[in-house]
């Protein structure tokens, strides 16, 4: 089975980069756990599963890999709370101060996460951001950070082949 990182990554499963990815599937199938977890979580807390796909997208848009913010759209549009559905985009807000201060410590984590202090921390907390959501939206942001930059480098490298 192909994952999704491989897939967006373009990599032939018969190239050389596909075997060596073969070898490590163990690796790439924790990753696909990874997504589901942080993306479609049991317990969501106040981190909503549309808003995960909202600001997992923003997040993509950010650093300019549209298929993967496309990917994120479409679990957006099938969680039917298109509410927050502009905040799948940079600079989008939807009035709602708690979820447009989410959206903004998301870009920060994305653009300049070395800047965030324990001021970004408290400001969300003033927003009405609870602690544990402050966790699941470091967990989020991480993810999808992750995901991007695995993606880009196999990118990179299969067209080194």
């Amino acid at each position: 089975m192909t994952t999704l990182i491989e897939t967006l990554a373009g990599v032939p499963p018969a190239s050389k980069l596909g075997a060596a990815l073969k070898a490590r599937a163990e690796i790439l199938r924790l990753s696909e756990a990874a997504h589901d977890a942080v993306l479609l979580p049991r317990e969501p807390g106040g981190l909503s599963h549309a808003l995960r796909a909202a600001l997992a997208a923003r997040m993509c848009r950010h650093v300019g890999n549209d298929e993967l913010a496309g990917h994120y759209d479409a679990y957006l549009a099938h969680s039917g709370d298109l509410d927050v559905a502009p905040l799948a985009h940079p600079d989008g807000t939807c009035g709602e101060p708690r979820l447009d201060a989410v959206a903004r410590h998301a870009d920060l984590l994305t653009i300049a996460p070395r800047e965030a202090t324990r001021r970004d921390i408290e400001a969300l907390k003033a927003a009405g951001v609870r602690e544990p959501d402050i966790v699941r939206l470091a967990e989020l942001a991480a993810f999808v950070n992750y995901q991007l930059r695995v993606i880009a480098g196999l990118k990179v490298l299969k067209g080194v082949q």
